[in-house]
């Protein structure tokens, strides 16, 4: 869906989520995996952004807990940087390099990334994240990779979650999606 719009839809209250994305993402931390949301919104909006994430329901699944990173900028100079620069880039370069830069040189924190245009590409190639797991979801809701044989929707990515995102470790049995 369209940045700008999802700055303003969730202070209005509306749901301006892809169809599927709470349960993939649910089967991907039953996988074993960590989910961190990165935002170029504002700070100013991480009150609004982090409860629309809690609150969010699809088909009686809430999207997983996780960090929320967002622009240490003020709204009207993030929402410039994102929208009118179209340079989000930037800020999720530098956040991803930080969150790189705590972990051993050997280790890499981020197995995959999701988001929305060429510019979070940009930003997860930047810290290793192999192009093949880069999922860049289009305003109708299909999910691409660089392999532009393949394409998805979040719903049937989860069909083939076990393939993409492999069990790896044990995951705590007190989650629960519901």
């Amino acid at each position: 869906k369209s940045d700008a719009l999802g700055h303003i839809m969730p202070i209005l209250g509306k749901d301006w989520s892809h169809s599927g994305v709470a349960r993939l993402y649910n089967s991907v931390i039953k996988n074993g995996y960590k989910i961190v949301y990165l935002s170029s919104r504002a700070i100013g909006q991480a009150g609004t952004t982090r409860n629309y994430l809690a609150n969010l329901r699809q088909d009686g699944v809430m999207l997983p807990p996780g960090p929320v990173l967002m622009s240490p900028f003020r709204l009207l100079t993030a929402f410039k940087k994102e929208v009118i620069d179209r340079r989000p880039e930037v800020f999720k370069i530098a956040c991803l390099q930080d969150i790189k830069r705590i972990c051993p040189p050997s280790a890499s924190p981020f197995y995959a990334g999701f988001g929305n245009r060429v510019t979070d590409l940009i930003s997860y190639e930047s810290v290793g994240i192999p192009p093949a797991r880069i999922f860049i979801i289009n305003p109708a809701g299909q999910i691409r990779t660089t392999n532009k044989t393949f394409t998805q929707s979040y719903s049937s990515l989860n069909d083939i979650v076990e393939m993409v995102f492999p069990p790896n470790h044990r995951v705590d049995p007190s989650y629960d999606a519901s």
